[in-house]
C-alpha cells in the first residue's frame, strides 16, 4: 500500500473544500475560537495582505496561517483600486488552505460585487480592466462593436472612437469572468449576505428592515437565489444579443419592457426577458437592502436603534459587524453599545485616505489590527454629531468651546429674527452660533431642547449651552457650516438621495416639537447638513410653552411613535426631566412637560 505525501494529502483536502463550497452553503456558525473580519478592499491587495499578516492569518509566503480562525470578508473586495482581481484570486486559495486547516474564509457579496455580477461598471478603474486584457478576444471584440453600432444608429468612425474609450481592452473579458458561468462569477454568485458566528453578524451594508421581515434564510437563501437567478438571467439575454454588454445596467428594465420578440424566438428566452423585468427590482439589489443601506450608522439613534433590535433579535445575533460606510476618523468605530461595529476604514488608501484594520474577536474579546503593526486597539465610540465641526470636536469639546471661547459678534440681533450671530474660537477652532437672551429668569429653551434631545437620543438639536454675552444672560446655540435651510433644499430640490431618508427623519421633528410645544418651526429653523442631509433641528426659543396640548400647526397631524420614541419616553421619568432641565425650565413648564410626555405614550 502507497503512503501518500503531506503535500498531496493538503491538495485532496482542498479540493474537497472547494468541491464542498460549491454546493453546500451555511451561515450560522457556533463555538468558533478566533474571528478575523476586514471590510472594502477595493481592490487595495497590498493593504489587504499587510492587514492580513499582522492579523495573524497570512503567512510571509501568503499561505494560511490561521489555524481554526474564520476570516471574513465583508464585501466589496472589487472597484476603484488596482488589484481586485490579485484579492480575489489570493481568497479563492485561502478558502480551500483555511478549510484543510480546520478554518474558514467566507467572503460576503458586497454593493459592489453585486454591480459587476450585473453589469453596473461605473466604478471599475482602468488597472481593473487591464488584469484582463491578455484574455481579450478581438473576434468577441468586433462582434460587439458591431451590435453596439447598431444600437447606436450604424457603425462610423466617431463611433468607433467612442466604443474603444468607453470598452478599454480587457472590457469584455471582465464581463465574461463575471457572467453566471464565468470564473468570478460562479464564484462570487454562490456567496452569502449575511454570516452569524457566534452570535456577531457580519453584513455589508446593514441590517434594514426586510432582515426582520424574512430573517436569516430569507436573505441568504431566497433573495440570494434571486440574484443568482438574475446573473444567470442577464447571461441568457446578452447571448441572445437582447441585453448588450455595452448597455447601461440602468437601461436593462426600458429595453427588456420595450423589447418586441421576433419570429421563431424560443420559450426560454421569452421566459428570461419576463424574469429580467421582475428580478432587476429585487429587495435586495436596492438601497433599502442589506448590500446598500446605510441608515444603522447614519440615522438619529431614536429611529434606527429598535430597528437595529428587531433585526438582530429576527436573525438570533447580539450585534452586527458592516463595512460600506468609511468612519469619519478612519478608524474602527462602534455605536449603540456595540451593538454595530463600522470596520469600513478607507483601505484604499488613494481613493479614502485610510489603512487596512481587522477587527479580532476571541471569546469576549474585540480588539483591532492595523496595517501598521499596531495591535489590541479598540473600536472607537461613534460620537453624537449634528452638523459638521472643525477638527471633529466632539459635543463635550464643542460645548467647552461655546462657553468658554472668545465672542465675536458677527451680526447683531434684528426685529425680524431676534438672533445674534456670533463666531467664537479658542485658538485652535472656530465656530459660529446663534445667541438668543433668555425668555424669562431660569428659562433657556435652547438650552433645554438640547438637553432633552440628548436624553431621547434623537441626534437632531446642535449643541446648546449657557452663556453671558455683553452683559446679557442667554443661550449659544452653535451653527454648522455646510448647511442650508428647508426653504433652500425643496427650492433646489436636493437631498433625495438621503441615506437616511428624509422621509424618515420628519416625523421625529413632528414627535419632538409636540413634546416640546414648538410653536417657531418654519423651513428657516430646519437645516441639513449638505454631505449627508441629517435634519438639524435649530432654535427654539418658542418651545415649551406651559400647555399641555400640542402646537396650533400640529393639532390634527398623524403621530408616528414608533417602538424608540415609546422606549425613549418611558425612560425620562419625573426624577430625570426634574434633575436634567429643573435649571433651564421652571416648575410649570416642566409640569406642562410632563403632561405632553404621558399624552405621547397614551398614542397606540
Amino acid at each position: 500500500m502507497h503512503r501518500l505525501s503531506r503535500p498531496f494529502l493538503i491538495a485532496v483536502l482542498i479540493f474537497v473544500a472547494i468541491s464542498q463550497t460549491a454546493w453546500s452553503r451555511e451561515w450560522r456558525f457556533d463555538d468558533v475560537s478566533r474571528i478575523v473580519a476586514i471590510a472594502d478592499i477595493h481592490g487595495a491587495y497590498d493593504a489587504m495582505v499587510t492587514t492580513l499578516q499582522n492579523a495573524d492569518i497570512l503567512a510571509d509566503d501568503l499561505s494560511w496561517a490561521g489555524g481554526e480562525s474564520h476570516l471574513v470578508i465583508v464585501g466589496d473586495i472589487l472597484d476603484r483600486g488596482p488589484k481586485s482581481r490579485a484579492a480575489m484570486d489570493l481568497l479563492m486559495r485561502l478558502e480551500g488552505e483555511a478549510m484543510a486547516a480546520g478554518g474558514q474564509v467566507h467572503v460576503l457579496i458586497g454593493n459592489h460585487e453585486s454591480m459587476i455580477l450585473t453589469g453596473d461598471m461605473r466604478y471599475v478603474s482602468a488597472p481593473e480592466y487591464a488584469a484582463f486584457a491578455h484574455e481579450s478576444d478581438p473576434g468577441e471584440r468586433q462582434l460587439w462593436f458591431e451590435m453596439y453600432a447598431r444600437r447606436n444608429g450604424g457603425a462610423s468612425g466617431e463611433l468607433r472612437a467612442t466604443f474603444d474609450k468607453e470598452f478599454p481592452q480587457g472590457y469584455f473579458a471582465m464581463r465574461r469572468a463575471f457572467r453566471a458561468d464565468g470564473h468570478y462569477g460562479k464564484w462570487l454568485s454562490q456567496k452569502n449576505i449575511i454570516v452569524v458566528i457566534n452570535g456577531t453578524a457580519f453584513v455589508h451594508g446593514g441590517l434594514p428592515p426586510v432582515v426582520t421581515e424574512v430573517g436569516l434564510e430569507g436573505i441568504n437563501d431566497k433573495q440570494q437565489k434571486d440574484m443568482a437567478e438574475y446573473i444567470e438571467t442577464l447571461a441568457k439575454l446578452a447571448d441572445a444579443g437582447i441585453l448588450l454588454p455595452t448597455d447601461s445596467h440602468y437601461d436593462y428594465e426600458k429595453l427588456l419592457t420595450e423589447y418586441t420578440p421576433g419570429a421563431g424566438l424560443s420559450p426560454e428566452v421569452l421566459q428570461a426577458v419576463r424574469a429580467g423585468i421582475r428580478l432587476g427590482d429585487s429587495d435586495l439589489l436596492s438601497t433599502d437592502g442589506p448590500l446598500w443601506y446605510r441608515n444603522n450608522i447614519l440615522c438619529p439613534g431614536i429611529v434606527e436603534e429598535h430597528r437595529l433590535e428587531a433585526a438582530l433579535t429576527a436573525i438570533d445575533a447580539t450585534r452586527v459587524v458592516i463595512g460600506h460606510t468609511p468612519t469619519p476618523s478612519r478608524q474602527v468605530m462602534q455605536r449603540f453599545d456595540g451593538r454595530v461595529i463600522e470596520i469600513d476604514t478607507g483601505m484604499l488608501n488613494f481613493y479614502y485616505q485610510g489603512i487596512g484594520h481587522a477587527l479580532v474577536i476571541e471569546g469576549e474579546s474585540v480588539s483591532v489590527t492595523d496595517q501598521t503593526g499596531m495591535t489590541s486597539l479598540l473600536p472607537v465610540n461613534q460620537g453624537r454629531k449634528v452638523g459638521r465641526r472643525p477638527n471633529d470636536l466632539n459635543a463635550e469639546d464643542l460645548a467647552r468651546l461655546l462657553q468658554m471661547g472668545e465672542a465675536t459678534v458677527v451680526a447683531k440681533a434684528d426685529t425680524l429674527t431676534g438672533r445674534t450671530l456670533v463666531e467664537l474660537s479658542d485658538g485652535n477652532s472656530t465656530v459660529s452660533a446663534i445667541f438668543n437672551k433668555n425668555k424669562g429668569r431660569g428659562f433657556y429653551p435652547n438650552v433645554a431642547a438640547y438637553r432633552l434631545d440628548r436624553l431621547l437620543n434623537l441626534e437632531m438639536v446642535p449643541v446648546s449651552v449657557i452663556r453671558e454675552l455683553d452683559g446679557k444672560s442667554g443661550s449659544l446655540q452653535f451653527l454648522p457650516d455646510n448647511s442650508i435651510d428647508e426653504a433652500e433644499r425643496s427650492a433646489s430640490a436636493q437631498g433625495g438621495g438621503a441615506w437616511c431618508s428624509i422621509n424618515d427623519q420628519w416625523p421625529e421633528m413632528y414627535v419632538f416639537d409636540v413634546l416640546v410645544h414648538n410653536e417657531g418651526r418654519s423651513q428657516r429653523r430646519m437645516l441639513y447638513d449638505k454631505s449627508d442631509w441629517r435634519l438639524i433641528l435649530s432654535e427654539h426659543d418658542r418651545a415649551f410653552a406651559a400647555k399641555k396640548g400640542r402646537p396650533a400647526h400640529l393639532k390634527s397631524a398623524q403621530l408616528a411613535v414608533h417602538a424608540g420614541w415609546k422606549d425613549a419616553l418611558v425612560e425620562l421619568g419625573d426624577e430625570v426631566l426634574d434633575a436634567s432641565l429643573g435649571d433651564v425650565l421652571d416648575k410649570r413648564r416642566l409640569r406642562a412637560l410632563k403632561s405632553r410626555r404621558d399624552a405621547l405614550l397614551a398614542i397606540p
